[in-house]
């Protein structure tokens, strides 16, 4: 009886201890998350230096001055653009 005790009670405080695991891997996911996001939006247009905003037309991921200067997409978008322009 005592064995099973002990065995019951090393499974629960497992159980604790990989539920703080995953408590701190899912804060530090948000953490690293936000800051991604963060960094993202502080992505400036070289001519006017307004803050890029994201922006999606006919499908397509890009981010783009508010005033028009220009649109930037990331390198996998734009090659697949790219295929679908020459098709």
């Amino acid at each position: 009886m005592a064995d099973d005790n002990k065995d019951r009670l090393g499974s629960k405080l497992h159980d604790v201890e990989k539920a703080r695991e995953d408590q701190w891997a899912r804060q530090r996911d948000e953490k690293l998350l936000e800051q991604m996001r963060e960094r993202l939006q502080k992505h400036v247009c070289p001519q006017c230096k307004q803050f890029l905003v994201t922006k999606t037309e006919n499908g397509v991921h890009l981010h783009a001055c508010p005033d028009g200067h220009g649109a930037w997409l990331d390198a996998p978008i734009l090659k697949t653009v790219l295929k679908e322009h020459k098709g």
